[in-house]
């Protein structure tokens, strides 16, 4: 049975090229390098692709303080759009054609490449089939958009937004596999880097009480 149109799944190709070497080809090629040209050269796992490219910044292990502030708002924006059950991703016109920068295209992209294909390594299609279910991209569409508003709401500069963030990459990178396994492992990341921060701002609370 095909998957569903309104889901993130796609049919098995048993001659699709691994998603790390597409990525690659995409980098090296003379393509405008916009977050619009990203999405339109993977049409079919646009938002799963935009998510990892706007969170792959914040979950670099370097500080980056307000600049991912950007890309998290446009995360969220994606976010809202799965869960919304949206067949097309829709981004700003403004931002569609704006030229990634540098840090994006010499570092977060490579370093996502690098790691993508870790993955690759030890991926395999388990319960793909889920991946096609419109009702499961409206829940990863939550997902995604709660690890989002963690890593946002963490201090700047704290590192504490990189795994919310880190969390978001391997959850988009389990949607693009088909890899139940590697989704779960996104969400047990992400859900570790919300209850530290979570665990943060209760210390600061508890602290702020005892001196009143």
């Amino acid at each position: 049975m095909p998957p569903s149109s309104h889901g993130l799944g796609t049919a098995p190709d048993v001659t699709q090229r691994p998603f790390s070497e597409d990525l690659e080809t995409w980098l090296r090629s003379d393509q405008p390098k916009s977050l619009g040209a990203l999405a339109d050269a993977f049409e079919e796992k646009s938002f799963a692709v935009a998510a990892l490219l706007l969170l792959s910044l914040s979950a670099l292990p370097i500080p980056t303080g307000v600049l991912t502030w950007v890309f998290e708002g446009l995360a969220l924006v994606v976010a809202t759009e799965m869960m919304l059950g949206r067949e097309t991703l829709w981004i700003p016109v403004r931002l569609r054609h704006k030229t990634l920068s540098e840090r994006i295209t010499e570092k977060a992209i490579p370093f996502l490449i690098r790691r993508v294909r870790w993955f690759e390594r030890y991926s395999n299609r388990r319960l793909s089939r889920v991946f096609g279910q419109g009702w499961f991209t409206r829940v990863l569409g939550a997902v995604i958009f709660l690890f989002t508003l963690g890593a946002m709401v963490a201090p700047p500069f704290s590192g504490l937004d990189t795994l919310p963030s880190l969390g978001v990459v391997i959850v988009a990178l389990g949607i693009i596999l088909e890899d139940l396994v590697v989704l779960v492992v996104g969400i047990v990341v992400g859900t570790g880097g919300i209850v530290l921060i979570l665990a943060l701002f209760g210390a600061i609370v508890r602290f702020f009480q005892g001196l009143s």
